[in-house]
C-alpha cells in the first residue's frame, strides 16, 4: 500500500473496503495477526474526511528497523473526499503528536510504538522530492522518510533548527515574511495566527488572509506582469505561457523568517518561484499552464509541500524542535530553488510572536465557559431567591429560571 506521510495528523489509517479511488485496499479478514479494537474513529482534515474501525497489527519495516512491532491501525471504511481520483495512495501516516489522535490521545502513535518499541530515537526526518514537476504526474516523483535519524545524503550546508511552541501539531514561530527581498511589515502575530505548523499533509503554502492578502498584493507589485486575473491568486485559474517560455523570471523569492533555538537570533528559509510557480497541466503542443502554490487560510499559517520540497525538514521530537536544511533534490533545470541563510537578529521583532492563549482553549472557549459560569451562578441566585420567603414581595416566573444543560465539544480539523 502506498501511504500519505502527514505531519499534520496523528492516526495511522489504509482503506479497509474497496473504493473507486484505491487500486489495492487492506482486508482484514486475511490477516492472522489483526485485532480489532471495535472503536469507532472519524478523522476530519482540511480537505476530506473518513470513518473506520480502531485495530492492532504487527508490521515490519523492510530497511534499518528490524523486527516486528505492533501498532494501532484504523481500517477506512467510508470517506467523503479523501481517496481521490488518480491519486495513488491508499492510506495516511499521521505523524504528528498524540494530543491530535482520534478518538482520543490515549491512542498509541504509529511513530511513538515504534520508539518504544525498536528502541530508535526520538526522531524523524522527511525529504520531499518533486519541485518543478508537474503534480499531476505518476506521483513518483521520490522522496525519503528516515525513521530515527538524519541521513547526511539527503542534505547540503548546515541544518538550522527553530524550537517546537507545542506539541500537538509541529507548532512554530514565524517572525517575519518577504517578498522579493521586502518585509511585508506586518505585526508578527499575525503570521501565527492561530498557529503555525509543518505539515507534508497539506499541499500548498497556507497564509492567514491578512498575511495572504499581503503576500499577494506584494508579488503583484514585484513581479514583472503588470495586469493578472484575480482567479489565479485565489486558485480559481491557471496561468499558461508557451512552453519555451519559463515564467518564474517574473515573480519574487518568498522568504519566511523563523525564530532560532537563541530567542535572540533567527534565520529564513527561501523558495524561489519555482516552488510556488506550479506546473500542472500542459494544453496542447504549445501552452504549459500553472497554478499559484499560495492559498489562504482561517486558522493557520501552513508551511506545506509547496515549501517543504525545498528542504531536508528533521523533526527532533527529543529535543523538541524542527530542523530546515537545504535538500540536493530541490533543482530544476540543475539551479538551487531553495535557500537557507541566518543568523539574523531578531532585534526588529517582538520577544514573542504567538500568542499567550493555550491553543488548546481557544479564547472562544474560554469565553464560553466564563459565560457558562455566569449562567450557573445566575440560576443559583434564582434559586435562593425563589427560597425566600414570599414577603419578600418578589414572584418568579419560569421564565426567570436560567436552566443551562449545555455542554461544550472540541473538534480540532487540520
Amino acid at each position: 500500500l502506498n501511504i500519505l506521510v502527514d505531519t499534520g495528523s496523528s492516526n495511522f489509517a489504509v482503506a479497509g473496503v474497496p473504493d473507486p479511488d484505491v487500486t489495492s485496499y487492506f482486508n482484514t479478514k486475511l490477516s492472522s495477526t489483526y485485532k480489532s479494537q471495535g472503536i469507532d474513529v472519524t478523522v476530519k482534515y482540511s480537505q476530506g474526511s473518513w470513518t473506520g474501525v480502531l485495530g492492532t497489527d504487527v508490521i515490519t519495516i523492510p530497511k534499518g528497523i528490524y523486527g516486528s512491532y505492533t501498532i494501532n491501525i484504523a481500517t477506512i471504511l467510508e470517506s467523503e473526499n479523501f481517496f481521490l481520483p488518480g491519486v495513488k495512495w491508499h492510506g495516511i501516516l499521521g505523524l504528528a503528536y498524540d494530543a491530535l489522535a482520534k478518538p482520543s490521545s490515549s491512542v498509541e502513535t504509529f511513530f511513538d510504538s515504534l520508539v518504544r518499541q525498536a528502541k530508535i530515537p526520538n526522531i524523524f526526518s522527511l525529504q520531499m522530492c518533486g519541485a518543478g514537476l508537474p503534480v499531476s504526474g505518476s506521483g513518483t516523483n521520490g522522496g525519503s522518510l528516515v525513521l530515527g535519524g538524519i541521513e547526511p545524503s539527503l542534505y547540503k550546508g548546515d541544518i538550522w533548527y527553530t524550537p517546537i511552541k507545542e506539541e500537538w501539531y509541529y507548532q512554530v514561530e514565524i517572525l517575519k515574511l518577504e517578498v522579493g527581498g521586502q518585509n511585508l511589515e506586518l505585526d508578527c502575530r499575525e503570521y501565527n495566527a492561530d498557529k503555525a505548523i509543518v505539515d507534508s499533509g497539506t499541499t500548498l503554502l497556507r497564509l492567514p488572509q491578512k498575511v495572504f492578502s499581503a503576500v499577494v498584493q506584494a508579488i503583484a507589485h514585484t513581479s514583472l506582469i503588470q495586469e493578472f486575473s484575480s482567479g489565479f491568486w485565489t486558485g480559481s485559474q491557471l496561468a499558461c505561457w508557451d512552453k519555451t517560455e519559463r515564467p518564474w523570471s517574473l515573480f519574487p523569492k518568498l522568504s519566511i523568517y523563523l525564530r532560532d533555538e537563541n530567542s535572540s537570533r533567527s534565520f529564513r528559509i527561501s523558495i524561489l518561484p519555482q516552488l510556488y510557480i506550479q506546473p500542472i497541466l500542459g494544453i496542447g503542443e504549445n501552452l504549459q499552464c500553472y497554478r499559484f502554490g499560495i492559498s489562504s487560510s482561517t486558522n493557520a499559517l501552513v508551511i506545506g509541500a509547496t515549501v517543504m520540497e525545498g528542504f531536508y525538514v528533521i523533526f527532533d521530537r527529543a529535543q523538541r524542535r524542527v530542523g530546515f536544511a537545504v535538500s540536493p533534490c530541490a533543482e530544476v533545470d540543475g539551479s538551487p530553488v531553495s535557500e537557507i541563510e541566518g543568523p539574523f537578529t531578531t532585534a526588529d521583532v517582538a520577544s514573542n510572536c504567538v500568542s499567550s492563549v493555550s491553543f488548546h482553549e481557544p479564547v472562544l472557549w474560554i469565553a464560553s465557559y466564563a459565560l457558562m459560569s455566569l449562567c450557573g451562578i445566575i440560576l443559583l441566585v434564582l434559586i435562593i431567591l425563589l427560597l425566600i420567603p414570599p414577603r419578600c414581595q418578589h414572584r418568579y416566573t419560569d421564565s426567570d429560571v436560567v436552566n443551562d444543560e449545555s455542554s461544550l465539544v472540541r473538534h480540532r480539523w487540520k
